[in-house]
C-alpha cells in the first residue's frame, strides 16, 4: 500500500486541468444500462471508483470498450446478469445507482447493500420506498436489495424526506423508462444531477426541472445512444484552489465551472484571495499573503458542499483567526481533525461543529487518511507544514482525485508517491 511523502513550506504556482466529475461519471455509466444501443461517456476522470464501476457492468455481461482518448462506449445489449455483487458494492456506495436503471428496464435487479467512505448514515431506504411508490416489489434478504416489477414501473409522485443525490438519480433513471409521469419533490438540485439529466435528455428521456427541487419525468417507451462529455470536477476544483490559498500561492485551474462554485470562491474571496475567473477558468493569487480564517455551515447544492468543508478546516489552521465550521449533511465528518492536532493545529470539535485558532505553521508528521475528502485536507495540512509529513492509505484518495501527487507536482509541491 502507498504513501504519500509531502515537504511542505511551498506556495503552489502555476496551470493545471481539472478532470471530469466522479459524482457525473458514475451515475452517467449507470444510465448506459437503460438502452440497448452503444453510449459513448467521454471526458472520465482516471479513478479507482470509474474503474469499479466499469468492472460492475462487466460482470453482468455488458463489455465496455475504452478508446485511446479514454473515452468508454457501453453497449449493454449484451447483459446476462441483473446483480451487482457484494465484492464490488462494498468498495463504492455509488454501486446502488444500477438499482433504477436495471429495474426498469429489465424488471428486476439485485443490488448488494453498499460500502465506501465511513462518514456516516446514508439510508438507502429513500431509494427502496421510492422504487416501491413506483409499484416495484423491493425485500432486503442476505444483504441484497432485491427488486422486480410485473410489467413496467408506473409514475409516482415522490417526495424525499431528505435532500439525497443518488436517491434523486435512481428515481430519476427508473422514471424515464416508467409509464406515465413521475414528480421527484424536494430533490437534489446538485450540478451533478443536472448532469446526469441533460445525459438522459441526449439519450430521450422527457424530463424537465432539473435544477430545482421539483423534478418532472414523463416516461419514454425507449432510450437511444449517444455520446456525451461528464462536466468537469467541482470538488477537485476546489481543493486546489483551497491548496494554494492555504500555501500562498498562485494558480490557475483550467477546464473547470466558475459557475457551479460559487458558495466555495466566495468564502476564498473571504480568505483574502484574490479571484479572476472566465468561462472555463478560475484564477487564484494570494500575493504572498497568509489566508484569513473564515467561518461557514454545509449543506445541499447550492449552498456550501459538505466535500468541501475538510478542506476548510486545514485552511483555517494556518490561517489569521478563528474560524467555525459546521457540518450538517453527514455525521461523523471530522475525523482529519485528530490527525491535524497531532500536527500542532488547534482544533476542537463541539457536536456537529469544529473551532479553529489559527497558528503560524503546522509541523509535518506521519498521518492516516480516514475518507476520501479528510485524505485531501491532510494533504493540504502537510503542504503547509514544516519538515516532512507522511499520509498513510491513500486508497481513499485515488477514489476521488486523478493524479494528485502529479498535478501537486506541476503546482511545485515537494510530494510523492512511496511505497508502505
Amino acid at each position: 500500500m502507498d504513501k504519500l511523502l509531502i515537504n511542505g513550506g511551498v506556495s503552489l504556482n502555476g496551470e493545471i486541468r481539472i478532470a471530469g466529475a466522479k459524482n457525473s461519471a458514475l451515475p452517467i455509466l449507470a444510465a448506459t444500462l437503460l438502452t440497448p444501443e452503444t453510449v459513448q461517456v467521454c471526458n472520465l476522470p482516471h479513478l479507482f471508483d470509474i474503474t469499479t464501476m466499469i468492472e460492475l457492468l462487466g460482470c453482468m455481461g455488458v463489455q465496455p470498450v475504452i478508446d485511446e482518448k479514454l473515452n468508454v462506449e457501453v453497449n449493454s445489449s449484451t447483459i446476462k446478469h441483473f446483480s451487482a455483487p457484494y465484492e464490488l458494492v462494498k468498495t463504492m456506495r455509488a454501486s446502488i445507482l444500477v438499482l433504477g436503471p436495471l429495474l426498469t428496464r429489465f424488471g428486476e435487479a439485485e443490488v448488494a447493500l453498499p460500502g465506501g467512505c465511513a462518514i456516516g448514515s446514508r439510508p438507502v431506504n429513500l431509494h427502496i420506498s421510492a422504487l416501491q411508490a413506483m409499484g416495484a416489489d423491493v425485500v432486503v434478504v442476505d444483504g441484497y436489495i432485491r427488486a422486480s416489477v410485473n410489467g413496467k414501473l408506473k409514475g409516482a409522485h415522490i417526495f424525499m424526506d431528505l435532500v439525497t443525490v443518488t436517491g434523486t438519480e435512481n428515481v430519476m433513471m427508473a422514471a424515464t423508462l416508467a409509464e406515465g409521469q413521475t414528480i421527484i419533490d424536494n430533490a437534489a438540485r446538485e450540478p451533478e444531477v443536472v448532469d446526469l439529466a441533460n445525459c438522459l435528455i441526449r439519450m430521450g428521456a422527457d424530463i424537465n426541472g432539473q435544477g430545482t427541487d421539483t423534478i418532472i419525468i414523463n416516461g419514454v417507451s425507449e432510450l437511444k445512444g449517444c455520446s456525451y462529455s461528464v462536466m468537469p470536477d467541482r470538488i477537485e476544483t476546489g481543493t486546489y484552489l483551497i491548496a494554494a490559498a492555504a500555501t500562498r500561492g498562485h494558480i490557475k485551474v483550467k477546464d473547470t465551472r466558475p459557475d457551479i462554485l460559487e458558495s466555495v470562491l466566495s468564502k476564498l474571496e473571504q480568505a483574502g484571495a484574490d479571484i479572476k475567473v472566465g468561462d472555463d477558468w478560475i484564477d487564484l493569487d494570494m500575493h504572498g499573503q497568509r489566508p484569513k480564517a473564515v467561518s461557514l455551515r454545509t449543506a445541499p447544492y447550492p449552498a456550501f458542499p459538505t466535500d468541501m468543508q475538510a478542506q476548510f478546516t486545514a485552511l483555517n489552521s494556518v490561517a489569521i483567526g478563528a474560524g467555525a465550521i459546521t457540518e450538517t449533511v453527514f455525521e461523523n465528518r471530522f475525523m482529519h481533525v485528530h490527525e491535524m492536532n497531532r500536527m500542532g493545529a488547534s482544533i476542537k470539535v463541539e457536536g456537529n461543529t469544529v473551532f479553529v485558532e489559527g497558528v503560524e505553521s503546522l509541523k509535518g508528521a506521519p498521518v492516516m487518511a480516514t475518507d476520501l475528502r479528510a485524505s485531501a485536507s491532510l494533504i493540504i495540512a502537510g503542504l503547509v507544514s514544516e519538515n516532512e509529513t507522511t499520509v498513510d492509505r491513500i486508497y481513499h484518495i485515488d477514489r476521488g482525485y486523478e493524479c494528485i501527487e502529479e498535478k501537486l507536482q506541476l503546482l511545485g509541491a515537494k510530494i510523492r508517491r512511496i511505497p508502505s
